[in-house]
């Protein structure tokens, strides 16, 4: 019954392996390769069985044989006592156990015999399932052979340890098996290689290579043991080919990230760019999968996700330290330091989606230290303002060629004349800035502040190459030839460059950094301020070197005789100011008020130059009512070029209408109150000022003109605290007194 029940165990086992490896329907086709497989493991149980049976049967034959050598020597004692000397049967004793030894050294010989002769056939068929790609069936064929020769050196060497002589001879028979280990190893490394692309196209292959290591870290654990126990390893154990593996797949993941660079700096400027970008690529689809595919054909305690992650991980921080210690561009620094940084990290890379919860970010450890990010980014900082600065220099000199064109200047959608280098210098800023943010929100501060720096020095230059412009126009003013609008375009430069630095500080600058900037931005303005005040200035003096000739024919006698000289100032002045119109807002608004100004001044300082003194009341009368007209025409001239400005130019005009009533006084006796008026509206008039305007007038004597003088000194006066001063500006000629007074 025992043999019953042994039976039904041993069939109802064969049908669970039979089911276990018929589960799909494509499994069918490899019915005829498990039962060959089936075969081999029978054939390889029933020869071990044997053995065990022969070394049972030998060590019982000794037994037996030591058990009736002992009755036999009882017997000869008991009957034959004196017949045998002790010493004589244990010599006979151990000449049986000689012989016996011979006779199970024969038996293992016989045993043997067969499978030793079919070795070189067994070689060739296995050489023949390697080239086949039969990888499992060849190194099943490799184990029984390695199994063979490892039984026949063991018993060897229990028999005799330090017979070396038969031990190479038996290593020698088997010599081309050690080949065939190294040959199939050759094809496992090369699948090893491949194995994200083979675990796609043929996960099989790559599932048997796996077992196959699996299979020889066995043996290796079985021989250590083994070792542990009698001394006796075999030649070539262990083979580590778990640790070998493990190797090569690194080796492979170095091999792939430094192959991913395809050009260089000399054969294309973007090489650093599609470098990182071709990694990046390589490495999310590997990881990818590793994760999906390649995990399943691997058992779970080789955990080869994360092993493949660390070896990336490795890998690309070799490389990037590689990078980092080649000369590198400014942009190439960012470039490197982003992806490094940020793009490494991100939901582009380790960070993706379908890597996590495997992938963790935050405990990946920095792929370059902090000490070669703060080297690379004191690098880029120095290379950036070497940039910056021949960059502003570079659109300067092309700006200046813009100035001396024969054709004027763009407008923007206002009507503005303008030239390309405020866009020029504030995309620059702009283009660094966006990559110093890629990086991190320090470094774009510290690009910000440098831009802003030289910024700074930038607008001296500006200014000096302005005043150089202006002074080589005044040796020839038919050159350049649209001199007045890129002038304009300049002025209006400042008021653009004005608000693309805020702008710029808006978009960049956080608000705590904002006191740190302060003084800087308040001296580009007063910078900027400057060489819009001198750019107007020298519009202005464009103006009145024009007018020059028409007011020298002001207070003249051919003025009072009907000269239109101020209609001819006023249509010059308003021609001009039909360019103008293209400066932009608060300039503009300033030029009119500038020009206003100088235009009264010019007109006062016509009366003070004593070109005319009148003869009698009828020219006074006449000459201080033509005053009034042209004032008033100034008045209206500069009404309408202020138009819409808010500004009140009035006052201005009212000096001139003023000094018009002291000419056209009739009585002299109200000449002292007239006049002290006039000093109190404007109290920086000089003495010199109103002893010229009296010689103008003509009917005042020297004591007269000494006395409202002196009595003058004595008064007190109560300016307008809205008043300009306009009469500091005038110089009286003091040496044509005396002639005049006469």
């Amino acid at each position: 019954s025992t043999m019953e029940e042994t039976d039904r165990e041993a069939v109802a086992t064969a049908v669970q392996r039979v089911a276990g490896m018929l589960q799909r329907p494509d499994q069918l086709d490899k019915v005829e390769q498990y039962r060959r497989r089936e075969a081999r493991k029978k054939a390889s149980v029933e020869a071990r069985l044997k053995v065990q049976s022969l070394i049972n049967m030998s060590v019982h034959g000794a037994a037996q044989m030591y058990f009736l050598f002992f009755s036999f020597y009882c017997f000869l004692l008991q009957f034959h006592p004196g017949s045998f000397k002790p010493w004589t049967l244990i010599f006979c004793f151990y000449c049986l156990v000689f012989i016996f030894c011979i006779l199970i050294v024969l038996f293992y010989f016989f045993f043997f015999l067969p499978f030793c002769c079919s070795v070189p056939e067994i070689v060739r068929e296995t050489q023949d399932l390697i080239e086949r790609g039969e990888l499992l069936q060849a190194h099943r064929k490799l184990m029984d052979l390695e199994c063979s020769r490892d039984n026949l050196m063991y018993e060897q060497y229990r028999m005799d340890s330090k017979n070396t002589h038969d031990m190479n001879l038996i290593h020698t028979y088997f010599g081309d098996m050690q080949k065939l280990s190294e040959e199939l190893a050759k094809q496992l490394w090369m699948v090893v290689q491949r194995s994200l692309v083979t675990v796609r196209r043929d996960p099989t292959l790559l599932v048997s290579v796996v077992r196959i290591i699996e299979r020889e870290e066995k043996i290796d654990r079985r021989m250590l043991d083994r070792k542990k126990q009698t001394g006796f390893i075999p030649p070539g154990r262990p083979k580590k080919w778990k640790e070998k593996m493990f190797n090569i797949l690194e080796r492979t993941v170095s091999t792939r990230i430094e192959g991913t660079q395809a050009d260089t700096r000399e054969s294309d400027k973007m090489w650093l760019v599609r470098h990182l970008e071709i990694i990046r690529k390589y490495v999310l689809d590997d990881l990818l999968v590793a994760k999906t595919l390649l995990d399943q054909c691997f058992p779970p305690h080789y955990d080869i996700f994360n092993k493949l992650l660390n070896m990336y991980h490795q890998a690309l921080s070799t490389r990037m330290q590689e990078l980092a210690a080649e000369d590198l561009e400014a942009n190439e620094i960012v470039s490197l330091l982003t992806w490094v940084l940020n793009t490494y990290k991100s939901a582009e890379m380790m960070g993706n989606s379908e890597l996590s919860p495997e992938v963790d970010v935050n405990s990946l450890n920095p792929l370059i230290s902090q000490n070669v990010v703060d080297q690379l980014l004191s690098k880029y900082m120095s290379t950036l303002t070497s940039n910056i600065i021949g960059w502003l220099r570079k659109a300067l000199e092309t700006d200046k060629k813009d100035w001396i064109k024969e054709t004027e200047p763009e407008a923007d959608q206002d009507g503005y004349y303008q030239t390309t280098l405020p866009a020029i210098v504030f995309q620059m800023f702009e283009q660094n800035l966006q990559v110093a943010a890629q990086i991190n929100e320090d470094l774009k501060t510290k690009v910000l502040l440098l831009c802003l720096q030289q910024m700074n020095s930038f607008l001296t230059r500006y200014k000096d190459e302005a005043q150089l412009y202006k002074e080589e126009h005044l040796k020839n003013r038919q050159y350049p030839q649209c001199y007045v609008q890129y002038m304009i375009a300049v002025i209006n430069n400042c008021q653009t460059f004005k608000e693309s630095i805020i702008s710029l500080k808006r978009k960049y600058l956080k608000m705590e950094m904002e006191d740190t900037l302060s003084s800087s931005h308040t001296s580009m303005d007063a910078t900027l301020d400057v060489i819009a005040k001198e750019g107007c200035s020298s519009l202005l003096d464009e103006v009145f070197m024009d007018l020059e000739p028409h007011l020298n024919e002001l207070m003249t006698k051919k003025w009072l005789m009907g000269s239109n000289a101020v209609g001819t100032i006023c249509v010059t002045v308003e021609d001009y100011f039909n360019d103008f119109a293209k400066i932009k807002k608060p300039y503009k608004k300033t030029m009119t008020v500038e020009a206003h100004r100088r235009v009264v001044v010019e007109y006062i300082r016509a009366i003070m130059l004593k070109r005319i003194s009148f003869k009698n009341a009828e020219e006074r009368k006449e000459g201080a009512e033509k005053m009034i007209k042209e004032a008033e025409q100034f008045r209206f001239l500069f009404k309408k070029l202020a138009a819409g400005s808010g500004e009140d130019t009035e006052g201005l005009c009212d000096i001139i209408e003023a000094i018009a009533e002291v000419i056209k006084l009739t009585d002299p006796s109200l000449l002292y109150l007239e006049v002290s008026t006039l000093v109190s509206k404007y109290p920086d008039i000089r003495d010199d000022h109103i002893a010229a305007l009296l010689t103008v007038r003509g009917d005042a004597s020297r004591d007269m003109k000494q006395t409202i003088i002196e009595t003058l000194d004595q008064g007190s006066s109560q300016p307008n605290p809205n008043y300009v001063p306009i009469f500091k500006e005038i110089i009286v000629p003091t040496l044509t007194v005396p002639k005049l007074l006469k």
